[in-house]
C-alpha cells in the first residue's frame, strides 16, 4: 500500500480528497462521525477503506489540530 493516506486526482471523484486506493472521500468519514456513527459503521458502508487508514487519518487530524492550537 502506498505511504500516502489521502490522494487527489481530477480523474477520481473530480479531485475530491479520497482515501488512497479507493474512491471514498475522506469527507464521508467526517460526516459519519459527525452523525454519531462508529468507525465500524463507516467501514461496513465503505469496505474498500481499511481500519488502519481510518485510524491513521484520525491520528494525523488530531496532530494537526494540536499543532494549530499551539
Amino acid at each position: 500500500m502506498s505511504d500516502l493516506l489521502v490522494t487527489t486526482s481530477n480523474d477520481i471523484m473530480g479531485g475530491t480528497p479520497v482515501f488512497t486506493g479507493t474512491r471514498v472521500p475522506v469527507q464521508s468519514l467526517i460526516e459519519f462521525l459527525e452523525a454519531g456513527d462508529s468507525i465500524d459503521v463507516f467501514l461496513t458502508a465503505f469496505p474498500s477503506v481499511k481500519r488502519a487508514q481510518v485510524v491513521q487519518f484520525l491520528e494525523k487530524a488530531a496532530d494537526l489540530a494540536v499543532t494549530a492550537a499551539a
